[in-house]
């Protein structure tokens, strides 16, 4: 596994992040996850060599359960384990009061991350994951208008001089890249997290010369279009029940994928034996990106990610073929 720097904070991280949304059966987006394999997943990521864990206070979260958060509560356990928790990096998110993602122009932070709600919050994580001190709580919906609210900023300052912070960062919302740019001009976020993959490029356009001349740590997310770029799937697919994908891949979006992915297909061959490779190295070519944390709750997708982690870039013409295949569109309205 190769390392990089997470931007300010100084973290080596590898390059192989690990995504744990799949990792506890989450009702109404991912389902079917097996506790015992999830643990086996955890297990054998860090046995080769990950050390950066992404969670989220909501991932699992059921309002029949509010006491429970069974991602956090699921990698706490596995913190308990002899020497575990001095072997990663721990990064997770405070859910928005209002429960609406992705965060909408005209609602007031007061409604998204008032003060309290974020002690709230990173204190339910601190007990959740079974430690002192969270390395990265980052805010899991955003808009950048929130930067010109102190009161968000008090708090950060105060949750890290008391010690259960060590950095902050920002998920941004999905294809919104850009949403944050004046808020990281406070100095007080040192990651952004973010969508990134073959088909949405849109961060190489302002995120990315910020972050480089910034410093800013990067985060990037859904490397594999929650499967879509796994190459697996086609106009037959069909997901469990409560599984979110039957809305993200409508049967016209499946139709699109299907002739996207097959045109990927015949890119492959000495730079990448399989799409999952060609889209994950597609990402580690860009050295402002610290990590990406693609989801892995099966031991052959733990296997298979990692193994993209070697030092090895696509050639220059490999991406810039890839930019061809672009392909903007937003979950939440059609196509950009």
């Amino acid at each position: 596994m190769e390392y990089r720097t997470l931007g300010r904070t100084g973290f080596k991280v590898s390059e192989i992040g690990m995504g744990t949304w799949q990792l506890a059966d989450d009702p109404g987006c991912w389902v079917g996850a097996d506790i015992k394999e999830s643990l086996a997943c955890l297990h054998k990521f860090v046995e080769l060599g990950g050390n950066f864990i992404d969670t989220a206070w909501a991932y699992g979260y059921s309002k029949d359960r509010p006491q429970e958060h069974p991602s956090e509560q699921l990698i706490g356990r596995f913190l308990k384990e002899p020497g575990m928790r001095d072997k990663v990096h721990i990064a997770t998110k405070i859910a928005p009061k209002n429960w609406k993602w992705p965060a909408a122009r005209e609602v007031p932070i007061s409604e998204v991350f008032p003060s309290d709600h974020i002690e709230r919050c990173v204190n339910d994580s601190l007990r959740s994951l079974g430690v002192d001190s969270i390395d990265l709580v980052q805010f899991h919906v955003w808009q950048d208008r929130f930067s010109e609210d102190t009161g968000w900023q008090k708090t950060v300052q105060k949750l890290t001089d008391e010690g259960k912070v060590k950095y902050w960062g920002i998920s941004v919302n999905d294809y919104e890249p850009s949403n944050c740019l004046k808020t990281l001009d406070t100095g007080l976020i040192s990651t952004i997290q973010f969508i990134f993959n073959i088909f949405h490029q849109k961060p190489v356009q302002e995120l990315f010369p910020y972050a480089r001349e910034h410093d800013i740590g990067l985060i990037a997310r859904v490397p594999l279009d929650e499967g879509g770029l796994t190459g697996k799937f086609s106009i037959k697919t069909e997901f469990a029940k409560g599984d979110f994908r039957n809305s993200y891949f409508s049967k016209d979006r499946l139709a699109e994928l299907e002739k996207r992915t097959n045109r990927l297909k015949a890119l492959l061959g000495a730079e990448a034996g399989s799409l999952n490779e060609l889209a994950l190295r597609f990402i580690l070519s860009f050295k402002e990106v610290s990590t990406t944390i693609p989801g892995m709750r099966k031991l052959d997708y733990v296997l298979g990610n990692a193994s993209a982690s070697d030092g090895r870039k696509l050639s220059a013409k490999m991406m810039e073929e890839l930019k061809k295949h672009s392909w903007e569109r937003n979950f939440y309205g059609g196509a950009w």
